[in-house]
């Protein structure tokens, strides 16, 4: 089970920030946060206090990857949500896990379990 653990939301588009926010609630877990841009995500990358992420490959037109970058430096899990083939990711983040949109609550529940380590 989720046992409350904290996820941040990298999404810009609202509509499916807020649809991934009753994701997490339905499965149990607590929202840290939402952030719409690289720069509000990258704030809250460093200041941590969350247990992982949902990172959108691209914000407004800018790509995530120093977002990822400082999750990886803060050891902190997370998962991309990608729309699509032009969100190639680079090699330093070629095996981190994936999500493709649209999202299902299934979809998110697993991912959100297998990199947090759930049973």
């Amino acid at each position: 089970m989720s046992e409350g653990k904290s996820i941040l939301i990298v999404e810009d588009e609202a509509m499916i920030g807020m649809m991934l926010e009753d994701y997490l609630d339905t499965l149990g877990y607590r929202l840290h946060a939402v952030a719409a841009s690289v720069e509000e995500a990258c704030a809250h990358a460093r200041e941590g206090g969350f247990d992982a992420a949902l990172v959108d490959c691209n914000l407004q037109g800018e790509k995530s990857w120093p977002v990822a970058d400082i999750l990886v430096a803060q050891s902190i899990p997370f998962i991309f949500a990608t729309g699509g083939m032009a969100d190639d990711l680079p090699s330093a983040h070629a095996g981190r896990p994936t999500l493709a949109k649209p999202f299902t609550i299934g979809a998110v529940e697993r991912a959100l379990g297998k990199v947090l380590g759930a049973e």
